[in-house]
C-alpha cells in the first residue's frame, strides 16, 4: 500500500498528485505546492478483466515522509480508503 495516505503531507504533494492521475481518482488538491525529497515508487503490472494489463503505483519509501495516521481519511471522510 502507498505510504501516502498516512502522510502528513498527501494532500499538498506533487508526487501524490501524480499517483492520483495514474489511478484516475479525483485529486485531493489541484495544485500540490510540496515537491517531496526521494520518493520510491513502486510499480507493478496487474492483469486486468479480458486480457488487458495495467500499472499500479505505490509510494513505499519518501525522505519527506511525516507520519499522520489516517491523514487522508481526515480529508475524505467516510471514503473507502485507496488500494
Amino acid at each position: 500500500m502507498c505510504i501516502c495516505v498516512d502522510c502528513r503531507w498527501v494532500d499538498r504533494c506533487q508526487t501524490y498528485h501524480s499517483v492520483e492521475e495514474q489511478h484516475g481518482v479525483d485529486h485531493l488538491t489541484d495544485h500540490p505546492d510540496i515537491r517531496p525529497q526521494g520518493p520510491r515508487i513502486h510499480i507493478s503490472v496487474i492483469d486486468l478483466d479480458e486480457g488487458q494489463t495495467g500499472i499500479e503505483w505505490d509510494v513505499r519509501a519518501c525522505d519527506s515522509f511525516v507520519q499522520e495516521k489516517g491523514r487522508w481519511q481526515k480529508l475524505r471522510p467516510g471514503m473507502e480508503l485507496p488500494t
